[in-house]
């Protein structure tokens, strides 16, 4: 009897599984191959990549390990600003929302809930957190707008005080979508007034409600802070101490600082002292600086200014200051400082005088005898003026057989071309210059058939019968073209003027995206300063270099220090309040120099009204408040750099706004603000409308002086008559040398037909024109005309941004008499 029969896999070779990559037969001899040849082996196949490859569990592990380090090392690197003794402290700023909102109350309740007791003045007050070994520095803001954004722009901490009986009224939300549009740091809100909410039921619906009108604007704000409550006003300062703050990137690329103390000059020949914390970046004497509203200032000198701290010796407490004396000279200006010079010195240009001199007399009309169409001027065929450029001819050609040769026609091959003048031909004899075709006076005599077919007769109107027809054509018209915004840019041109003349700075263009501009006939209408401003050929390169710049050097972050400048106005002293935060930045290389800047703006869908170009508007972008008139563009990148003109700019729209001002690197955030003239409502000033409304937000683009804003006007003509392609056209013009001028511009139709003119016909304006199809006898005829506009100056803002209307003056009723309380 047979025995047990061995497994089958017991027979079978073990195979040996190999990690290699597996290469078949035909890509080994494909490798072979190209080896032979002398080519060097791709590899092919092998992941080399670290996510491709299969780690083991003690790898991940360590990988796991290295990225929680390297987490640690950079919240070290963000917080060790505000570590030690002598560390920064953190800046919270309070801010109400609603009008019966007290932030010092806020302050009060915070410090009471860790058993802290200090004074709170109007301005900033510096708190000392024994408990967490932390610095604080409270802000507490009126609910004034320019004073929250300036506090808001220098704070670490945003902490937003609602009310729980009264609602956020429109300033409230007039701050807070400002303070959230310029970029904040980490937000905090807390609620006032809970406790007093009867019955106690009510109170969790009231948070609740609060809490979905906050996470509107701030999605990550997972909890309210109860203000009534220590243990939540507890939890809130540890957070305050422990959180490490976001930060607002556009303001970490500077150095800047909030001013705790400002000793004013008392005469214009002294210095004015500004004293705080350096944050952000190291902060350097060569660069210039930006104070509040105040302006931009030099540097003379920067000086240590460290507080006095107290320490045990001997058993008993004495003061003592920190090693570094004060008044100890941190940083001076040196040879590479910045000087507040804003436009580029005059430079001389003599190549000017031959090009105006030529405006000018084309403004008569007397040398060239046709619009600017792309870059090169058409003239009528009754002159027959050509223009005057070198032509590529077969060599030995003489000058009566140039005029036989067409560019087009030529070849390719340049050898056997030589360069020939134009102008060489006005030396011709008058006998020879006859019987050329190519500079015939006339093209097409009386005698001679037109090529047009003669169905309908042309007989010129009456002048006051085509004026009455005129009159009623466009009065049809007005009531469409107020309803058809397709079309905005159309004029009426009057019968009596001249549209040579009305439309002079107007050119034709093909394609308003690639056909080129020719910019030297835009030289006498440019601005004084135009050839003054900043030119960044490299805007990036040129961006980053600055930003690298800052990262070296300057007095370290976390000192305290005392920054002397000069040229301080006695105006700015007594305006000045303690109550207002004060801030400093300093700017990087070049960013007070001017340039034709572009910013983004996208108005609000809720702005009520349209905004015109050229309207006053006050922008703020970064640590800068200007009023500017801008104008507005359409967005977007064009190969010829030519943007069509807005206008208007409707609710809910984007547009470029341009205007010239003092550049600002990166994408900085924007906000647009317009003033509003209060209501007077029987006598008296209705406190509803604020004098500031937030129409608004972009963003910093990059300035340009090259960017062409075209401003388009539309001159449309009616169909007159009609056969097949052929079409009469009146009422675009109404002379015919207004005709022979525009002749060589492309027409257009709103249904999207393109044609162009062939003749004048008459002394009205009336010419005939080819289309490339049978139009409807309802549609428009059209023609687009294009100048370029200019960017107005800016300038800055030295008022603040008011945003509570001007209350009455109270009155006081005493025994004796009635005194007049002046609020302000």
């Amino acid at each position: 009897m047979p025995g047990p029969v061995a497994p089958a896999h017991s027979h079978r070779p073990t195979t040996k599984v190999s990690n290699k990559p597996f290469k078949s037969r035909t890509a080994t001899k494909g490798a072979l191959r190209r080896q032979a040849k002398g080519k060097i082996s791709d590899e092919r196949g092998q992941r080399k990549t670290p996510h491709q490859q299969i780690m083991s569990k003690i790898e991940r592990r360590n990988q796991a390990k290295q990225r929680k380090l390297e987490k640690h090392k950079e919240h070290l690197k963000e917080n060790s600003v505000f570590s030690g003794k002598d560390g920064a402290p953190r800046n919270v700023a309070i801010i109400p929302l609603c009008p019966n909102c007290d932030a010092r109350a806020a302050i009060y309740h915070l410090n009471d809930s860790l058993d802290i007791i200090t004074e709170i003045s109007n301005g900033s007050t510096r708190v000392s957190v024994d408990r967490f070994k932390q610095k604080l520095q409270y802000l507490p803001v009126d609910r004034d707008l320019s004073t929250c954004l300036d506090a808001a722009r220098v704070a670490d901490f945003v902490v937003l005080v609602l009310s729980a009986d009264v609602e956020v009224d429109e300033l409230g939300e007039l701050i807070l979508r400002s303070v959230e549009s310029q970029g904040v740091s980490t937000v905090f809100t807390v609620v006032q007034g809970l406790n007093k909410i009867e019955p106690q039921k009510q109170r969790l619906s009231v948070l609740s409600s609060l809490k979905s009108y906050i996470t509107h604007f701030h999605p990550d704000q997972e909890k309210l802070y109860n203000l009534d409550s220590r243990q939540e006003c507890s939890n809130l300062m540890r957070s305050l101490c422990s959180t490490t703050p976001k930060g607002v990137r556009w303001r970490d690329e500077r150095s800047w600082m909030l001013v705790e103390d400002v000793q004013f000059a008392s005469s214009d020949s002294e210095q004015t002292i500004l004293t705080g914390v350096v944050r952000g970046r190291g902060l350097k004497a060569d660069r210039l600086i930006q104070v509040g509203d105040w302006g931009t200032f030099k540097v003379d000198k920067i000086t240590a200014a460290p507080l006095a701290t107290r320490r045990k010796k001997g058993g008993d407490e004495s003061m003592a200051v920190d090693t570094e004396a004060p008044d100890h000279i941190l940083d001076v200006p040196g040879e590479d400082c910045d000087d507040l010079a804003d436009l580029a010195p005059e430079v001389a240009d003599d190549g000017d005088d031959d090009m105006d001199g030529d405006v000018a007399t084309t403004a008569t009309g007397t040398t060239k005898k046709g619009v600017l169409l792309d870059d090169h001027h058409y003239f009528d065929d009754e002159e027959e003026v050509q223009e005057k450029r070198p032509k590529r001819l077969p060599k030995g050609t003489s000058a009566y057989q140039a005029a036989w040769y067409l560019d087009d026609d030529m070849s390719d091959s340049a050898s056997d071309l030589d360069d020939f003048d134009m102008a060489d031909m006005e030396d011709l004899p008058a006998e020879a210059a006859d019987g050329m075709e190519g500079i015939a006076e006339d093209a097409q005599t009386e005698a001679g058939p037109s090529e047009y077919p003669q169905s309908v007769k042309f007989e010129e109107l009456d002048e006051l019968e085509d004026a009455a027809q005129l009159e009623a054509y466009r009065a049809s018209k007005r009531t469409e073209a107020r309803d058809d915004l397709e079309f905005p840019d159309e004029i009426e041109l009057h019968p009596n003027v001249s549209a040579r003349e009305r439309l002079f700075r107007y050119r034709g263009l093909k394609s308003l995206r690639t056909s080129p501009w020719l910019e030297e006939d835009d030289r006498p209408y440019e601005p004084e300063n135009w050839r003054r401003l900043l030119q960044i050929p490299d805007y990036q390169a040129s961006r980053v270099r600055s930003a690298r710049e800052a990262l070296v050097g300057g007095v370290a972050p976390g000192t305290r220090v005392h920054v002397y400048i000069s040229g301080v106005p006695l105006s700015v002293r007594d305006s000045h309040r303690p109550s207002r935060p004060i801030t400093l930045f300093s700017l990087l290389r070049h960013e007070n120099k001017q340039a034709a800047l572009n910013f983004l703006i996208n108005l609000s869908s809720d702005c009520p009204n349209s905004i015109k170009a050229k309207e006053e508007l006050i922008m703020q972008c970064g640590p800068r408040r200007l009023v500017i008139n801008p104008l507005f563009s359409q967005g977007g990148s064009t190969p010829n750099d030519v943007h069509k003109y807005c206008r208007y700019l409707h609710p809910g729209q984007s547009a470029v706004a341009t205007f010239m001002g003092p550049v600002t690197w990166g994408a900085v955030p924007t906000l647009f603000f317009k003033r509003t003239v209060p209501g007077a409502v029987d006598g008296t000033v209705d406190d509803s409308s604020l004098p500031l409304t937030l129409i608004g937000t972009g963003t910093a683009l990059p300035p340009s002086t090259s960017r062409v804003i075209a401003k388009r006007v539309i001159l449309t003509g009616h169909p007159y008559h009609i056969h097949k392609k052929v079409v009469t056209v009146r009422y675009m013009f109404f002379n015919r040398e207004d005709v022979e001028w525009f002749k060589a511009l492309p027409l257009w139709t709103k249904r999207g037909r393109s044609g162009y003119i062939k003749e004048a016909l008459g002394t009205h304006g009336y010419f005939k024109a080819t289309f490339d199809g049978r139009i409807n006898p309802h549609d428009a005829i059209g023609v687009s005309l294009y100048k370029r506009v200019w960017p107005r100056n800016s300038k800055p803002l030295r008022e603040p941004l008011l945003a509570v209307s001007p209350e009455p003056p109270r009155t006081l009723q005493t025994d004796s008499e009635t005194m007049v309380e002046d609020v302000s």
